[in-house]
């Protein structure tokens, strides 16, 4: 069979180290920080993977993420001696101010956390949460019907209150080696001085006014005359971002629950068309958890990602069991069954995805039953090697309670960096702002999210079940941000994360499968073919080989929009090699670079 692309199992459980999920670290927060912090009970059903501490670190550090300015901030901040949750302060502010489209500080954000010194691996929830007003039928029309994309992302309602500063700002207390001032000093330069506008950005900007425009703030930031994007190699200037910068820098995350930036993100929200009803006190209430990461085995290794409200770590998991009952390495990526025996591995783990997983704090949530072994194990037994399935149906995991089928959007944006500093302390982090520039009303220079698109439009479905993900008030739309870091024999092996919406399930798994199994560098695994099985098959052709894509359609796969489709990824990973070197990857479909530090 054609190539896609042109181009001892683990028995039971490893225990080393401590999980420091009781009580927080009182470490040096930013200025006027809260201390308090939402704590998520961990769930006793789910195996608790633990790692080892490695104190005699020589690898160096790395930064790889999606702009090159970005990952300049943070390796400025691991040359000064910063830690990796230092340097991913850095990293995000620049991102938010160079990348509007994808994250920034008006979004939220997972983060999954090595800590070399002590073994623990801890993730850090800032997902943005819907306010008190939000209601279940608040994206209907007054037919009932679900109101269009365009309509509900640029409205008030599609706002959440933003978490990825004050997910930051814990991750600091805890982690942080530098003032928390330090970290935000390139992004305010940046901001003062201005960036040069990018192909990328510049493309992001083409699209958007192609589609439906910008809003006034939003149109004269970003356009020369309202209709004309701002030109490659152009110079942006933001001061009003350079001021929030300040104020963030003197106040931490209190600066987005009182004061001048908190009046200008609850006016813009409550602006017409389609006010949303987020409020001071909404700002005011919002605190980051701290989460149990879900791990479990993959032959011999280990893969910690994010529990709920995202659903990617249960869904990578997912994909990965279902693959764990078939030679994927004996395949590898130069064949037909290997991609046949991926698609159909994802299909299943979509359709589970997309039934069971939310908010485990409004909805029951079948985590351990989604990744237990002898449930995947009857999962893979319903994939053929000669024929794809005639539908993927969701499966009766342990502990499923009957669920509505799901009806969630389709919205693609979002970033993702690693960060490796050099005491071998590890970020994995998705940061967004959900779609292309959000909800695209601004507040402090930055854009605020549209994340409250994340949810089901409708509260149930056609035969009247509740859908797992329909909107409440307080309520944390499920996610698909998958963070991932993966060890083996207690060290820390890799990590890796994409943006791409609910593709980024797809993205995550290919790129795992292509340095776990296929034995591929961490490039050669992010410059793999996208391949996306959420429903027919999405294939990224400009990667992939056409026999091999004809083949599968022989085999029944069914494609569609597959021109120019699955570019949306922005893979980035680090690898430590047998040698001890750190070798990192920026996906090409980007404009992002992976630089090295000396140790």
């Amino acid at each position: 069979m054609k190539s896609l692309t042109r181009l001892g199992d683990v028995k039971g459980i490893i225990f080393v180290g401590v999980l420091a999920l009781v009580g927080l670290a009182g470490c040096a927060g930013g200025a006027g920080s809260d201390n308090s912090v939402s704590m998520a009970p961990a769930a006793s059903a789910i195996p608790v993977i633990e790692a080892k501490p490695n104190l005699s670190w020589r690898s160096g550090g790395m930064v790889t993420a999606a702009n090159p300015l970005a990952v300049d901030a943070g390796v400025e901040i691991l040359k000064a001696g910063g830690s990796a949750v230092d340097a991913a302060i850095a990293v995000q502010a620049v991102l938010g101010l160079v990348e509007p489209q994808s994250s920034g500080l008006g979004g939220g954000a997972f983060m999954v956390h090595y800590d070399s010194n002590t073994g623990d691996v801890i993730s850090y929830e800032g997902r943005e949460v819907a306010p008190r007003g939000a209601t279940p039928d608040m994206f209907l029309q007054a037919d009932g019907k679900p109101m269009s994309g365009v309509d509900a992302i640029r409205s008030g309602r599609s706002i959440g209150v933003p978490g990825a500063v004050a997910m930051l700002e814990l991750a600091h207390r805890e982690h942080g080696k530098l003032p928390w001032s330090r970290s935000w000093q390139r992004a305010e330069q940046l901001a003062d001085e201005g960036f040069l506008v990018s192909p990328r950005l510049n493309e992001m900007i083409t699209n958007a006014l192609a589609r439906e425009g910008f809003p006034a703030e939003a149109a004269a930031y970003l356009t020369t005359d309202g209709r004309t994007p701002r030109p490659v190699g152009s110079r942006l200037v933001n001061r009003k971002y350079a001021e929030t910068i300040r104020r963030i820098a003197r106040e931490g995350a209190m600066a987005f629950r009182k004061g001048p930036l908190a009046d200008e993100i609850v006016a813009a929200a409550r602006r017409t068309p389609l006010p949303g009803t987020l409020s001071h006190e909404d700002l005011r209430s919002y605190r980051p958890n701290k989460l149990e990461p879900v791990c479990d085995t993959y032959r011999v290794y280990v893969v910690c990602g994010m529990r709920p409200p995202s659903s990617g770590g249960i869904a990578v998991l997912s994909v990965l069991g279902i693959l764990e009952n078939f030679d994927m390495s004996s395949m590898g990526p130069t064949t037909t069954a290997g991609w046949h025996y991926f698609i159909e591995a994802q299909r299943l783990a979509y359709a589970d995805r997309d039934t069971y997983v939310a908010d485990d704090r409004y909805t029951s949530v079948p985590l351990a039953g989604l990744i237990d072994k002898s449930y995947l194990r009857s999962r893979a037994a319903l994939i053929s090697a000669q024929r794809a399935m005639a539908s993927a149906q969701a499966g009766n995991p342990p502990g499923a309670v009957p669920r509505g089928r799901d009806a969630t959007g389709v919205f693609t944006g979002t970033s993702h960096f690693v960060i490796v500093d050099t005491r071998g302390n590890v970020v994995s982090m998705t940061t967004t702002v959900e779609g292309i520039f959000g909800s695209q009303r601004m507040a402090g220079g930055f854009f605020l999210n549209n994340q409250l698109t994340d949810f089901s439009f409708r509260p149930v479905d056609d035969a009247g079940a509740a859908i797992a993900n329909a909107v409440a008030a307080g309520k944390k739309p499920r996610s698909s941000m998958s963070p991932t870091i993966v060890f083996r024999d207690g060290r820390f092996e890799l990590a890796v994360g994409s943006p791409g919406g609910n593709a980024i399930i797809a993205y995550v798994s290919k790129a795992l499968v292509g340095m776990l199994d296929w034995n591929l560098s961490p490039q050669q695994a992010v410059d793999l073919p996208n391949v996306i099985a959420r429903g027919p098959v999405i294939a990224e052709v400009s990667r992939a080989d056409p026999e091999a894509l004809a083949e599968l359609t022989a085999m029944g796969h069914t494609f569609r929009n597959i021109r120019g489709a699955g570019d949306g990824s922005g893979l980035h990973a680090v690898r430590v090699m047998p040698d001890g070197r750190l070798v990192g990857a920026a996906d090409p479909r980007r404009e992002g670079r992976a630089i090295s530090v000396p140790p």
